[in-house]
């Protein structure tokens, strides 16, 4: 589908981003929402964890760990998995703006594993005219991200992984003083995770899971020689997990995780009521902003915990063969107002897994991106199998 609306649907990331500086009035909280260059890295990309409520970094390995927590790859189950998942985004609005992920690991040993994943986010086809007779000009804004991973047991239940990330970002508008290059920038991302043994608490068996993974760490991203630059979205995310074995046929996980961006909160620091780039926050190197983060918001603590979403989600298998599952999504009001239901299915058949999910939003005064998108996800597993349990 050709749009003409340019400028609000094919670069709505970077839109976003310059008209939260430009403020003429004095700043409010609202004012204040963190945003970052390709966002596009952390939109859910498969079906299961996003029908938990987004969220994957202490839940048990597959192969779509890559983006939750690659450090899981080192407990996987089986040799080697291959992932392709499909988002639809902008679904009530247009047809052609959508997220493919494509995802590889191979478990070398009893100790370490590597991964792989391709993330590739276009934005359709865009029609660019002056005039309403002009002939346009068709462009097909897209972004992409590319990375490696290896991950390492520590211990017999403890592992870490480290990735490295490229990432691509093709959105410049291409006119006579420009040559509309893409943005390029790297990142690295370092993560953990902790599974235990199955205990015996009574009546059923339980095993414990905890994660942590600290995303997308690298400088930021500029677009000409002359633009700003923008942060990418270095993020924070820890969750821990619990599995309630009731019988050889009945299993429920239950899950719970928060997350934070780790860049500056935008801030009038010189006074002139304006949040703008002459302000401290915009300075701020994107190593330092990991610490500083955490204590630099105006509102002071209760500011800070408002820039602190969280979810909560449960799967259930029955016999390893059929997945059930539902999650709960929540942020701030004032610092972006997602909240929103999901719910999600899962089938296995020997080597092949087929997952689903459903968005349902629950903030009444904020449309997502997401709200009447169907996401697909397809997964095979094949090699050695290792005996974690």
């Amino acid at each position: 589908m050709r749009k003409t609306l340019t400028l609000l649907l094919g670069f709505v990331f970077i839109s976003n981003y310059i008209s939260a500086q430009e403020q003429t009035e004095a700043p409010t909280i609202s004012d204040r929402t963190i945003t970052t260059a390709v966002p596009f890295l952390l939109i859910s990309g498969d079906a299961r964890a996003s029908g938990m409520g987004d969220q994957g970094v202490a839940t048990s390995p597959d192969a779509f760990s890559q983006q939750w927590n690659p450090a899981k790859f080192a407990f996987a189950e089986i040799q080697n998995g291959v992932g392709v998942s499909y988002v639809p985004y902008l679904r009530e609005l247009v047809t052609d703006i959508n997220l493919g992920v494509l995802s590889y690991y191979n478990r070398l040993n009893e100790k370490s594993a590597v991964a792989a994943s391709l993330r590739y986010f276009g934005q359709g086809e865009v029609e660019l005219r002056e005039t309403p007779d002009q002939q346009p000009q068709i462009v097909e804004p897209n972004e992409m991200g590319l990375d490696i991973s290896y991950a390492l047991r520590l211990s017999e239940r403890f592992s870490m992984a480290v990735t490295g990330r490229y990432i691509r970002s093709n959105l410049q508008i291409p006119t006579g003083n420009n040559d509309a290059t893409a943005a390029n920038s790297i990142g690295v991302d370092i993560s953990a995770f902790y599974q235990s043994e199955e205990i015996a608490y009574g009546d059923f068996d339980g095993r414990w899971r905890g994660g942590i993974n600290i995303s997308n760490i690298g400088p930021k991203i500029k677009y000409d020689d002359s633009g700003q630059e923008n942060f990418i979205p270095t993020n924070f995310k820890a969750g821990l997990g619990f599995d309630f074995i009731l019988d050889a046929d009945n299993t429920v996980g239950v899950y719970g995780e928060m997350n934070k961006l780790l860049v500056p909160t935008p801030s009038d620091t010189n006074g002139d009521n304006r949040i703008t780039n002459e302000d401290d926050w915009y300075n701020e190197s994107s190593i330092g902003a990991i610490f500083s983060s955490w204590s630099d918001a105006p509102g002071g603590f209760s500011e800070e915990l408002k820039e602190i979403t969280w979810s909560l989600g449960a799967e259930y298998w029955y016999r390893e063969s059929f997945a059930f599952r539902v999650g709960y999504f929540n942020e701030s009001e004032e610092k972006g107002f997602r909240k929103f239901l999901t719910l999600g299915a899962g089938f296995k058949y020997n080597a092949i897994n087929i997952d689903a999910s459903y968005l349902f939003s629950t903030a009444k005064a904020v449309t997502n991106p997401l709200e009447g998108s169907l996401r697909f996800s397809l997964s095979f597993n094949f090699g050695e199998n290792y005996n974690e349990y």
